[in-house]
């Protein structure tokens, strides 16, 4: 039996790095189907909540506020839109077409009351809330039915959006 408490232990501490993976079937559902559908044709296509107009992006098939299905003509949006908030990564992350450090975003597309989270394609010390940025787009022969059709977003020479467009979403 030793004198030392478990916390004077002397020597390194280990760590044991393990990769996780996780291979799974998806089942989209008729708001992701379309969506999906959308996004194989560049389009980014939003649903709006019959009682009070908001426009979900990505669509949920229905409000979570109010509980009632989104079930009405599909509302297109630009790929366009504010930088509501952002992270700067430095851990590298597989199939992340960008170097470290990166920035990922939480965009609100124009014309939608809802946040993308993306990557951002910008120097981490020109980032900041109320950048106006535009989807970069893979080349058209490379589209699936998925959100990584858009490599990341990019600024744009536009001024930044006013704080009041975004806040709700910080």
């Amino acid at each position: 039996m030793s004198d030392k408490k478990p916390e004077e232990k002397e020597g390194p501490v280990q760590v044991l790095q393990t990769p996780v993976r996780l291979e799974y079937v998806f089942s989209a559902g008729q708001s992701a189907s379309r969506l999906l559908g959308a996004m194989a044709k560049g389009k980014l296509l939003g649903q709006r909540c019959p009682v009070d107009g908001r426009v979900y992006f990505p669509s949920r098939g229905s409000c979570p506020q109010h509980g009632v299905p989104l079930d009405g003509a599909p509302v297109e949006l630009a790929d366009k839109g504010t930088v509501a908030t952002y992270s700067i990564v430095r851990i590298p992350i597989e199939k992340v077409p960008l170097e470290l450090p990166y920035v990922t975003v939480q965009v609100v597309l124009d014309g939608a009351d809802t946040v993308l989270m993306h990557l951002l394609k910008c120097d981490v010390d020109k980032v900041h809330m109320g950048m106006r940025v535009q989807a970069k787009w893979k080349p058209r022969e490379e589209w699936t039915s998925s959100v990584e059709n858009i490599l990341y977003f990019e600024p744009i020479d536009e001024p930044d959006a006013p704080y009041d467009s975004f806040k709700e979403h910080i």
